[in-house]
């Protein structure tokens, strides 16, 4: 499938308002409903469009902290690496996990309610891994830019 200009605004559109109409996602992009329809299920069936998400304030959900994490692992063997991303997937806190190139292994961004429970977190559930090797965390301050849904 192609993306051409009206596709690229398609998905622009949709990725800052997923439930926008189709008839207003048509008129943004000068297409008739229909032909506009055409196009998103389109880029949906070829997987340019993977799901629709609702943006949750977190606050309001209790998580007062996030923190970027990256995670170095003791060994750089591949039933390392599985454990400790079996460990991530079961873990509430992390939020995603990231396997990156560069000095450490992983980046994680984890939520919490407050520092305690953070550390809670670094103590309890990374402290406790054999696969992890060395723990370096960054509070966040603030976001003030956040395309995430």
């Amino acid at each position: 499938m192609e993306i051409d200009a009206i596709n690229n605004t398609i998905l622009s559109v949709l990725e800052i308002d997923g439930r926008i109409s189709n008839i207003d996602l048509a008129q943004r992009v000068g297409l008739s409903p229909s032909a506009c329809l055409r196009r998103v299920q389109e880029l949906e069936r070829s997987g340019f469009i993977t799901g629709y998400r609702a943006v949750l304030n977190r606050s309001k959900l209790g998580v007062g902290i996030t923190a970027f994490v990256m995670v170095g692992l003791s060994a750089h063997l591949k039933k390392d690496s599985l454990a400790f991303e079996r460990a991530m997937e079961a873990s509430p806190e992390v939020r995603e996990c990231h396997n990156i190139t560069g000095s450490v292994e992983y980046l994680l961004r984890v939520e919490a309610v407050d520092l305690a429970a953070y550390k809670d977190f670094h103590s309890n559930t990374l402290g406790t891994l054999s696969q992890v090797g060395s723990i370096t965390s960054h509070i966040s301050l603030g976001s003030p830019k956040d395309r995430r849904a």
